[in-house]
Protein backbone atom coordinates (compact mmCIF):
# COMPACT_ATOMS: atom_id res chain seq x y z
CA UNK A 1 0.00 0.00 0.00
CA UNK A 2 1.53 3.39 -0.89
CA UNK A 3 2.59 6.13 1.52
CA UNK A 4 1.56 9.59 0.79
CA UNK A 5 4.41 12.18 0.95
CA UNK A 6 6.01 13.69 3.84
CA UNK A 7 4.65 16.30 5.50
CA UNK A 8 1.06 14.90 4.38
CA UNK A 9 -0.44 17.03 7.58
CA UNK A 10 -3.35 16.58 10.42
CA UNK A 11 -6.71 16.03 11.26
CA UNK A 12 -7.89 16.85 14.10
CA UNK A 13 -8.86 13.74 15.92
CA UNK A 14 -7.85 11.39 13.83
CA UNK A 15 -5.03 9.43 15.16
CA UNK A 16 -2.81 8.30 12.46
CA UNK A 17 -1.19 4.94 13.53
CA UNK A 18 1.43 3.51 10.94
CA UNK A 19 2.47 -0.05 11.65
CA UNK A 20 3.97 -3.21 9.59
CA UNK A 21 2.11 -5.06 7.18
CA UNK A 22 1.72 -8.20 8.77
CA UNK A 23 0.10 -7.26 11.75
CA UNK A 24 -2.21 -4.54 10.22
CA UNK A 25 -5.58 -6.51 10.32
CA UNK A 26 -4.97 -7.33 14.08
CA UNK A 27 -4.28 -3.54 14.52
CA UNK A 28 -7.43 -2.45 12.73
CA UNK A 29 -9.18 -5.21 15.09
CA UNK A 30 -8.36 -3.55 18.05
CA UNK A 31 -8.10 0.16 17.04
CA UNK A 32 -12.18 -0.68 16.07
CA UNK A 33 -13.08 -1.40 19.55
CA UNK A 34 -10.80 1.67 20.60
CA UNK A 35 -12.54 3.83 18.19
CA UNK A 36 -16.09 2.39 19.46
CA UNK A 37 -14.82 2.96 23.66
CA UNK A 38 -13.84 6.55 22.65
CA UNK A 39 -16.82 7.77 21.82
CA UNK A 40 -15.91 10.26 18.88
CA UNK A 41 -12.88 11.57 21.49
CA UNK A 42 -11.36 10.23 18.94
CA UNK A 43 -10.41 7.79 15.54
CA UNK A 44 -7.37 5.75 14.84
CA UNK A 45 -6.86 5.09 11.68
CA UNK A 46 -4.63 2.14 10.52
CA UNK A 47 -1.93 2.86 7.93
CA UNK A 48 0.05 -0.05 6.37
CA UNK A 49 3.71 0.20 6.54
CA UNK A 50 5.63 -1.86 4.30
CA UNK A 51 6.95 -5.63 4.88
CA UNK A 52 10.30 -5.74 5.57
CA UNK A 53 11.66 -4.38 8.83
CA UNK A 54 13.95 -2.18 6.86
CA UNK A 55 11.62 -0.21 4.43
CA UNK A 56 9.44 0.06 7.22
CA UNK A 57 12.27 1.92 9.44
CA UNK A 58 13.08 3.70 6.14
CA UNK A 59 9.03 5.25 5.97
CA UNK A 60 9.21 6.44 9.35
CA UNK A 61 12.35 7.75 8.96
CA UNK A 62 11.30 10.28 5.92
CA UNK A 63 8.40 11.00 7.37
CA UNK A 64 9.68 11.99 10.94
CA UNK A 65 12.49 13.80 9.40
CA UNK A 66 10.30 15.72 7.27
CA UNK A 67 8.09 16.59 9.80
CA UNK A 68 4.88 15.31 9.01
CA UNK A 69 2.26 16.20 11.23
CA UNK A 70 0.05 13.39 10.08
CA UNK A 71 2.16 10.58 12.21
CA UNK A 72 0.89 9.84 15.35
CA UNK A 73 1.40 6.60 16.54
CA UNK A 74 3.97 3.77 15.04
CA UNK A 75 4.41 0.38 15.74
CA UNK A 76 8.21 -0.04 16.35
CA UNK A 77 9.91 -2.66 16.20
CA UNK A 78 11.70 -3.46 19.47
CA UNK A 79 15.03 -2.70 18.12
CA UNK A 80 14.06 1.15 16.91
CA UNK A 81 13.77 2.44 20.38
CA UNK A 82 17.41 3.92 20.88
CA UNK A 83 17.50 5.15 17.09
CA UNK A 84 14.47 7.16 17.51
CA UNK A 85 14.37 8.38 21.15
CA UNK A 86 18.16 9.59 20.07
CA UNK A 87 16.86 11.67 17.37
CA UNK A 88 14.09 12.63 18.83
CA UNK A 89 11.49 11.33 16.68
CA UNK A 90 9.47 9.96 19.75
CA UNK A 91 7.73 11.31 22.47
CA UNK A 92 8.50 9.55 25.82
CA UNK A 93 5.79 8.20 27.61
CA UNK A 94 4.34 10.72 30.10
CA UNK A 95 5.06 8.93 34.45
CA UNK A 96 1.92 8.34 34.83
CA UNK A 97 0.99 6.43 32.16
CA UNK A 98 4.58 4.98 32.48
CA UNK A 99 4.76 3.91 35.91
CA UNK A 100 1.26 1.93 35.26
CA UNK A 101 2.97 -0.04 31.97
CA UNK A 102 6.30 -0.69 34.32
CA UNK A 103 4.07 -2.36 37.33
CA UNK A 104 2.10 -4.77 34.79
CA UNK A 105 4.23 -5.58 31.87
CA UNK A 106 7.07 -8.70 31.32
CA UNK A 107 10.73 -7.10 32.40
CA UNK A 108 11.89 -8.50 28.39
CA UNK A 109 9.26 -6.39 26.88
CA UNK A 110 9.62 -3.66 29.25
CA UNK A 111 13.14 -3.45 28.83
CA UNK A 112 13.20 -3.12 24.75
CA UNK A 113 10.92 0.20 25.31
CA UNK A 114 13.59 2.07 27.51
CA UNK A 115 16.39 4.27 26.85
CA UNK A 116 18.12 7.28 28.02
CA UNK A 117 19.46 9.80 25.93
CA UNK A 118 22.15 12.59 26.73
CA UNK A 119 19.21 14.77 28.00
CA UNK A 120 17.71 12.17 30.13
CA UNK A 121 18.79 11.38 33.72
CA UNK A 122 18.02 7.92 33.85
CA UNK A 123 16.53 5.21 31.49
CA UNK A 124 12.57 5.78 30.83
CA UNK A 125 9.75 4.46 28.93
CA UNK A 126 9.89 5.84 25.24
CA UNK A 127 6.96 3.27 23.56
CA UNK A 128 4.41 1.49 25.08
CA UNK A 129 5.16 -2.43 24.69
CA UNK A 130 2.01 -3.96 22.45
CA UNK A 131 3.20 -7.63 21.93
CA UNK A 132 6.52 -9.77 22.54
CA UNK A 133 7.71 -12.96 20.99
CA UNK A 134 10.34 -15.63 21.75
CA UNK A 135 12.21 -18.75 19.92
CA UNK A 136 12.03 -21.74 21.74
CA UNK A 137 13.16 -25.28 20.86
CA UNK A 138 10.41 -27.39 18.90
CA UNK A 139 11.22 -31.31 18.02
CA UNK A 140 9.67 -34.31 17.49
CA UNK A 141 9.23 -36.80 20.48
CA UNK A 142 8.04 -39.88 18.49
CA UNK A 143 11.18 -39.45 16.69
CA UNK A 144 12.94 -39.61 19.76
CA UNK A 145 10.97 -42.80 21.33
CA UNK A 146 11.88 -44.38 18.47
CA UNK A 147 15.66 -43.74 18.38
CA UNK A 148 16.88 -42.83 21.73
CA UNK A 149 13.87 -44.34 24.13
CA UNK A 150 13.18 -41.26 25.69
CA UNK A 151 10.72 -38.36 24.70
CA UNK A 152 12.81 -35.66 26.98
CA UNK A 153 13.53 -32.72 24.68
CA UNK A 154 17.43 -31.99 25.12
CA UNK A 155 18.58 -28.57 27.25
CA UNK A 156 21.79 -27.52 25.62
CA UNK A 157 22.94 -27.31 22.19
CA UNK A 158 25.63 -29.88 22.71
CA UNK A 159 22.99 -32.24 24.01
CA UNK A 160 21.24 -31.71 20.52
CA UNK A 161 23.91 -32.29 18.48
CA UNK A 162 24.63 -35.24 20.23
CA UNK A 163 20.67 -36.78 20.09
CA UNK A 164 20.77 -35.55 16.45
CA UNK A 165 23.79 -37.88 15.16
CA UNK A 166 22.40 -40.56 17.00
CA UNK A 167 19.19 -40.06 15.27
CA UNK A 168 21.34 -39.99 12.26
CA UNK A 169 23.40 -43.11 12.65
CA UNK A 170 19.98 -44.95 13.19
CA UNK A 171 18.71 -43.73 10.08
CA UNK A 172 15.98 -41.41 11.70
CA UNK A 173 15.50 -37.48 10.19
CA UNK A 174 18.94 -35.16 11.66
CA UNK A 175 18.41 -31.69 10.28
CA UNK A 176 18.37 -29.40 13.20
CA UNK A 177 16.30 -26.11 11.49
CA UNK A 178 17.43 -22.53 12.48
CA UNK A 179 17.60 -19.69 11.19
CA UNK A 180 21.30 -19.21 9.06
CA UNK A 181 19.97 -16.55 5.71
CA UNK A 182 21.89 -13.64 5.83
CA UNK A 183 19.40 -11.59 7.48
CA UNK A 184 17.87 -10.28 11.12
CA UNK A 185 17.08 -14.29 12.06
CA UNK A 186 20.74 -14.87 11.82
CA UNK A 187 21.71 -11.72 14.47
CA UNK A 188 19.01 -13.13 16.35
CA UNK A 189 20.51 -16.95 16.64
CA UNK A 190 23.65 -15.28 16.89
CA UNK A 191 22.53 -13.19 19.97
CA UNK A 192 20.27 -15.83 21.42
CA UNK A 193 23.27 -18.51 22.19
CA UNK A 194 25.96 -15.32 23.07
CA UNK A 195 23.37 -14.26 25.83
CA UNK A 196 22.87 -17.31 27.05
CA UNK A 197 26.95 -18.01 27.17
CA UNK A 198 27.31 -15.40 29.52
CA UNK A 199 28.35 -12.58 26.83
CA UNK A 200 27.16 -9.33 25.00
CA UNK A 201 27.54 -7.84 21.69
CA UNK A 202 28.23 -4.17 23.39
CA UNK A 203 27.84 -2.93 26.83
CA UNK A 204 24.73 -2.63 28.04
CA UNK A 205 25.98 0.39 29.89
CA UNK A 206 27.58 1.91 27.00
CA UNK A 207 26.58 1.34 23.54
CA UNK A 208 29.72 3.36 22.49
CA UNK A 209 31.88 -0.16 23.23
CA UNK A 210 31.68 -3.61 21.97
CA UNK A 211 32.22 -6.44 24.11
CA UNK A 212 32.88 -9.44 22.16
CA UNK A 213 36.38 -9.66 22.99
CA UNK A 214 36.88 -7.03 25.53
CA UNK A 215 38.10 -9.39 28.29
CA UNK A 216 38.99 -13.22 28.73
CA UNK A 217 35.46 -14.23 29.42
CA UNK A 218 33.53 -12.17 26.95
CA UNK A 219 35.80 -13.50 24.39
CA UNK A 220 35.02 -17.12 25.50
CA UNK A 221 31.53 -16.62 25.33
CA UNK A 222 31.89 -15.13 21.77
CA UNK A 223 34.00 -18.26 20.87
CA UNK A 224 31.92 -20.66 22.51
CA UNK A 225 29.11 -19.04 20.36
CA UNK A 226 30.30 -19.59 17.56
CA UNK A 227 31.60 -22.94 17.78
CA UNK A 228 27.81 -23.84 18.73
CA UNK A 229 26.93 -21.84 15.17
CA UNK A 230 29.46 -23.65 13.01
CA UNK A 231 28.70 -27.07 14.84
CA UNK A 232 24.80 -27.31 14.08
CA UNK A 233 25.66 -25.23 10.35
CA UNK A 234 28.30 -28.20 9.48
CA UNK A 235 27.49 -31.21 11.12
CA UNK A 236 26.62 -34.87 9.87
CA UNK A 237 23.14 -34.88 8.09
CA UNK A 238 23.15 -30.76 8.25
CA UNK A 239 19.92 -28.73 6.39
CA UNK A 240 22.00 -28.67 3.62
CA UNK A 241 20.36 -25.21 2.70
CA UNK A 242 20.94 -23.88 6.62
CA UNK A 243 22.67 -20.94 4.83
CA UNK A 244 19.12 -19.65 3.04
CA UNK A 245 17.36 -20.83 6.03
CA UNK A 246 14.89 -18.62 7.57
CA UNK A 247 11.72 -19.29 9.82
CA UNK A 248 9.21 -20.41 6.64
CA UNK A 249 12.19 -22.75 5.88
CA UNK A 250 12.91 -23.96 9.36
CA UNK A 251 8.50 -24.58 9.66
CA UNK A 252 8.98 -26.69 6.66
CA UNK A 253 11.58 -28.91 7.81
CA UNK A 254 9.71 -29.86 10.44
CA UNK A 255 6.90 -30.35 8.82
CA UNK A 256 8.53 -32.24 5.89
CA UNK A 257 9.71 -35.05 8.55
CA UNK A 258 13.61 -34.32 7.62
CA UNK A 259 14.20 -32.11 10.66
CA UNK A 260 14.09 -33.51 14.63
CA UNK A 261 14.48 -30.21 15.96
CA UNK A 262 14.08 -26.45 15.39
CA UNK A 263 14.53 -23.23 16.79
CA UNK A 264 11.54 -21.00 15.77
CA UNK A 265 8.72 -18.65 16.82
CA UNK A 266 5.66 -19.89 18.57
CA UNK A 267 3.73 -19.64 15.27
CA UNK A 268 4.86 -22.98 13.66
CA UNK A 269 2.59 -24.99 16.32
CA UNK A 270 -0.74 -23.42 14.95
CA UNK A 271 0.96 -24.07 11.49
CA UNK A 272 1.73 -27.37 12.43
CA UNK A 273 -1.84 -28.40 13.62
CA UNK A 274 -3.84 -26.68 10.47
CA UNK A 275 -1.83 -28.24 7.94
CA UNK A 276 -1.37 -31.18 9.48
CA UNK A 277 -4.64 -31.29 9.85
CA UNK A 278 -5.40 -30.23 5.69
CA UNK A 279 -3.01 -33.96 5.21
CA UNK A 280 -0.02 -31.82 4.07
CA UNK A 281 1.84 -33.16 7.08
CA UNK A 282 3.72 -36.67 6.03
CA UNK A 283 4.85 -37.99 8.91
CA UNK A 284 1.26 -37.19 10.97
CA UNK A 285 -1.89 -38.35 8.88
CA UNK A 286 -3.89 -39.19 11.63
CA UNK A 287 -4.68 -35.63 12.16
CA UNK A 288 -7.07 -35.42 9.29
CA UNK A 289 -9.46 -36.79 11.23
CA UNK A 290 -9.69 -32.89 13.05
CA UNK A 291 -10.20 -31.18 9.47
CA UNK A 292 -13.10 -29.44 10.34
CA UNK A 293 -12.78 -28.95 13.75
CA UNK A 294 -9.28 -26.96 13.05
CA UNK A 295 -11.01 -25.26 10.05
CA UNK A 296 -13.65 -24.51 12.13
CA UNK A 297 -14.59 -22.54 15.46
CA UNK A 298 -13.31 -24.82 18.17
CA UNK A 299 -14.12 -24.61 22.27
CA UNK A 300 -11.37 -24.23 24.23
CA UNK A 301 -11.93 -27.81 25.36
CA UNK A 302 -11.78 -28.99 21.99
CA UNK A 303 -8.87 -27.09 20.84
CA UNK A 304 -6.75 -28.36 23.84
CA UNK A 305 -7.92 -32.03 22.79
CA UNK A 306 -6.53 -31.46 19.60
CA UNK A 307 -3.36 -29.68 21.15
CA UNK A 308 -2.42 -32.50 23.35
CA UNK A 309 -2.53 -34.61 19.89
CA UNK A 310 -0.42 -32.43 18.37
CA UNK A 311 2.01 -32.73 20.87
CA UNK A 312 2.68 -36.38 19.94
CA UNK A 313 4.18 -35.85 16.86
CA UNK A 314 5.79 -32.40 17.45
CA UNK A 315 6.10 -30.83 21.05
CA UNK A 316 7.61 -27.58 21.94
CA UNK A 317 10.37 -26.87 25.05
CA UNK A 318 12.41 -23.74 26.46
CA UNK A 319 15.46 -21.91 24.13
CA UNK A 320 18.20 -24.69 23.98
CA UNK A 321 21.16 -23.19 26.91
CA UNK A 322 24.97 -23.61 26.39
CA UNK A 323 26.08 -24.82 29.61
CA UNK A 324 23.95 -27.72 31.40
CA UNK A 325 21.66 -26.56 34.61
CA UNK A 326 22.10 -22.79 33.34
CA UNK A 327 18.90 -21.63 31.38
CA UNK A 328 18.79 -19.92 28.06
CA UNK A 329 18.00 -16.38 27.39
CA UNK A 330 16.03 -16.51 23.73
CA UNK A 331 16.23 -12.88 22.22
CA UNK A 332 12.92 -11.15 21.97
CA UNK A 333 10.80 -10.05 19.49
CA UNK A 334 7.60 -7.75 19.11
CA UNK A 335 6.61 -4.73 18.75
CA UNK A 336 6.38 -1.32 20.65
CA UNK A 337 3.71 1.62 20.20
CA UNK A 338 5.39 5.05 20.21
CA UNK A 339 3.97 8.72 19.65
CA UNK A 340 5.66 10.52 17.35
CA UNK A 341 7.10 13.66 18.03
CA UNK A 342 5.82 14.98 15.20
CA UNK A 343 2.30 14.71 15.90
CA UNK A 344 0.20 18.06 17.44
CA UNK A 345 -2.09 15.66 19.12
CA UNK A 346 0.10 13.89 21.68
CA UNK A 347 -2.44 13.76 24.09
CA UNK A 348 -5.15 11.84 22.27
CA UNK A 349 -2.23 9.62 20.74
CA UNK A 350 -1.02 8.50 23.96
CA UNK A 351 -4.53 7.98 25.21
CA UNK A 352 -4.92 5.95 21.93
CA UNK A 353 -1.72 4.14 22.72
CA UNK A 354 -2.66 2.85 26.33
CA UNK A 355 -6.17 1.91 24.55
CA UNK A 356 -4.32 -0.65 22.21
CA UNK A 357 -2.42 -2.35 24.27
CA UNK A 358 -5.13 -3.21 27.26
CA UNK A 359 -5.64 -6.47 27.83
CA UNK A 360 -8.58 -6.73 25.84
CA UNK A 361 -6.58 -5.34 22.51
CA UNK A 362 -3.62 -7.81 23.55
CA UNK A 363 -5.62 -11.05 23.32
CA UNK A 364 -6.49 -9.57 19.97
CA UNK A 365 -3.01 -9.44 19.38
CA UNK A 366 -2.57 -13.07 20.65
CA UNK A 367 -5.24 -14.82 19.98
CA UNK A 368 -6.39 -13.21 16.53
CA UNK A 369 -2.86 -12.49 15.35
CA UNK A 370 -0.33 -15.15 16.96
CA UNK A 371 1.56 -12.41 18.85
CA UNK A 372 2.12 -12.92 22.61
CA UNK A 373 1.02 -10.44 25.04
CA UNK A 374 3.11 -8.81 27.30
CA UNK A 375 0.90 -8.25 30.21
CA UNK A 376 1.89 -10.62 32.75
CA UNK A 377 -1.58 -11.36 33.65
CA UNK A 378 -2.56 -12.68 30.37
CA UNK A 379 -0.90 -15.92 31.08
CA UNK A 380 -3.16 -16.78 33.18
CA UNK A 381 -6.23 -16.38 31.20
CA UNK A 382 -8.12 -18.95 30.01
CA UNK A 383 -8.43 -18.19 26.06
CA UNK A 384 -4.91 -17.30 25.97
CA UNK A 385 -3.67 -20.80 27.71
CA UNK A 386 -6.00 -22.52 25.18
CA UNK A 387 -4.76 -21.13 22.20
CA UNK A 388 -0.97 -21.19 23.37
CA UNK A 389 -0.13 -24.71 25.32
CA UNK A 390 3.73 -23.24 25.38
CA UNK A 391 2.11 -20.09 26.91
CA UNK A 392 4.22 -21.13 30.68
CA UNK A 393 7.62 -21.27 28.50
CA UNK A 394 6.84 -18.04 26.64
CA UNK A 395 5.73 -16.14 30.00
CA UNK A 396 8.75 -17.34 31.50
CA UNK A 397 11.15 -16.54 28.67
CA UNK A 398 10.05 -13.08 28.64
CA UNK A 399 10.94 -12.62 32.34
CA UNK A 400 13.67 -11.53 34.70
CA UNK A 401 16.62 -13.43 33.63
CA UNK A 402 15.60 -15.13 31.23
CA UNK A 403 14.93 -12.72 28.35
CA UNK A 404 17.49 -11.27 26.36
CA UNK A 405 17.30 -8.19 23.81
CA UNK A 406 19.05 -7.30 20.84
CA UNK A 407 21.66 -4.69 21.51
CA UNK A 408 20.29 -1.25 22.78
CA UNK A 409 21.88 0.93 20.26
CA UNK A 410 21.09 3.81 17.72
CA UNK A 411 23.31 1.82 15.42
CA UNK A 412 21.75 -1.30 15.87
CA UNK A 413 20.58 -1.26 12.04
CA UNK A 414 24.23 -0.94 10.87
CA UNK A 415 25.62 -3.26 13.73
CA UNK A 416 22.80 -6.26 12.61
CA UNK A 417 23.95 -5.58 8.98
CA UNK A 418 27.35 -5.86 9.47
CA UNK A 419 27.35 -9.10 11.61
CA UNK A 420 24.91 -10.69 9.66
CA UNK A 421 26.97 -10.18 6.35
CA UNK A 422 30.60 -11.28 8.21
CA UNK A 423 28.61 -14.96 9.82
CA UNK A 424 26.97 -15.54 6.17
CA UNK A 425 27.73 -18.14 5.23
CA UNK A 426 26.77 -19.47 8.38
CA UNK A 427 29.72 -22.01 9.70
CA UNK A 428 31.73 -21.67 6.78
CA UNK A 429 34.71 -19.93 8.86
CA UNK A 430 37.07 -20.72 11.81
CA UNK A 431 35.12 -19.33 15.09
CA UNK A 432 38.67 -18.59 16.66
CA UNK A 433 39.18 -16.00 14.08
CA UNK A 434 36.13 -14.64 13.45
CA UNK A 435 36.05 -13.65 17.19
CA UNK A 436 38.13 -10.64 16.24
CA UNK A 437 36.53 -10.21 13.13
CA UNK A 438 33.24 -10.37 14.38
CA UNK A 439 34.53 -7.43 17.47
CA UNK A 440 36.37 -5.13 14.69
CA UNK A 441 33.24 -4.91 12.52
CA UNK A 442 31.01 -3.88 15.34
CA UNK A 443 32.75 -1.29 16.25
CA UNK A 444 32.77 -0.06 13.09
CA UNK A 445 29.75 0.19 13.32
CA UNK A 446 29.55 1.80 16.49
CA UNK A 447 32.09 4.37 14.72
CA UNK A 448 30.15 5.04 12.10
CA UNK A 449 32.25 3.64 9.47
CA UNK A 450 30.89 0.55 8.95
CA UNK A 451 28.05 -0.10 6.34
CA UNK A 452 25.07 2.20 6.83
CA UNK A 453 21.90 0.53 5.81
Amino acid sequence: MPLAACGSGHTAGTINFYTNADSAEIARTASAACNKDAAGKYTVKVHVLPKAADDQRLQLARRLAGNDSGVDLMGLDVVWTAEFANAGWVEPVPDELSAKVQQTTLVGPLASAMWKTDDDLEKRLYAVPAWSNTQLLWYRPDVMQKYLGTTVAPTTWDKMLADTEKIREAGGPSWIMAQGAQYEGLMVWFNSVLVSAGGSVVDPDDASRQTLNDTPEHRAATLKTLQILKSVATAPGHDPSITNSDETAARLGMESGKAAFAINWPFVFASMRSNAAAGDVPFFKEMTAFADLVSGSPSDSELREVNDLVRTRFNFAPYPGVAEGVPAKSTIGGVNIGVASTSEQAGLAFEAAECLTTPASQKIYAINGGNPPVLKSLYDDQDFRAAYPMGDIIGEQLSAGRAATRPASPVYQSISTLVTATLSPVGGWDPESMVDKLADQVQKAIDGKGLIP
